[in-house]
């Protein structure tokens, strides 16, 4: 079920992006991810990149105004900024494979409390699995965000002891964003760094799969 509190998807694109340092190459993953094309905060530039083949992705442009053979992994249109770059498919997972990319933010069905990350199938018999270039970003990006809303559609805990959907990767998770907090994943376990407003850290513990750590003191 939705929480009745918490940021919006739009808003917790937004939160991400005040994270992400000047200068970065960054992929967006599909879902949440992709809004993030349309923050920048003010004095900062992002390279935004597609493994389809694209360095210096914009946002989706609005309904009718764009270029239909322009699109992004998930098939959804975009924008291209000044500047950008086309190359061939493989270029562009060269880029990903030899570590060129500083960070990549990915949807997620399921997060462990070492930053194991499940983002592709349930495993179920009725899943439709959608590996896509997950398992290569995971791999190759030097640092992995995670975006996702605290819990399914059901209500169930997508931040966890550990991982029951198939994996694609192991360890991989830096840090977490969702509707109702921003969690690192640190060696004791998940510690949150930020709740939403109007949310408190009962208030995610209940809705969380595994044992969360207190924001440490600031020295």
């Amino acid at each position: 079920m939705t929480s009745p509190i918490g940021l919006s998807r739009e808003e917790m694109a937004q939160r991400v992006a005040l994270d992400i340092p000047d200068g970065s190459y960054v992929n967006l993953g599909i879902g949440i991810p992709e809004l993030i094309a349309k923050f920048v905060p003010e004095g900062r530039e992002f390279i935004y990149h597609t493994e389809n083949g694209l360095l210096g992705m914009g946002p989706s442009p609005l309904e009718g105004q764009g270029e239909p053979e322009l699109i992004n992994a998930g098939k959804r249109q975009i924008t291209a900024l000044p500047g950008a770059a086309y190359f061939h498919h493989a270029d562009s997972f060269a880029m990903i494979r030899g570590g060129h990319l500083d960070l990549c933010v990915l949807g997620a069905l399921q997060v462990a409390k070492n930053g194991d990350l499940a983002n592709w199938s349930t495993g179920g018999p009725d899943a439709i699995p959608a590996v896509g270039g997950a398992m290569d970003l995971v791999a190759g990006v030097k640092q992995i965000f995670a975006v996702t809303q605290h819990c399914t559609k059901k209500g169930h805990p997508k931040l966890v002891e550990a991982c029951t959907f198939p994996l694609t990767g192991v360890g991989v998770v830096s840090r977490i964003y969702t509707d109702l907090a921003v969690i690192a994943v640190t060696p004791e376990g998940l510690r949150v760094l930020e709740l939403s407003p109007g949310v408190d850290l009962a208030y995610v513990q209940e809705r969380t799969g595994t044992e969360l750590l207190p924001s440490l003191p600031s020295s």
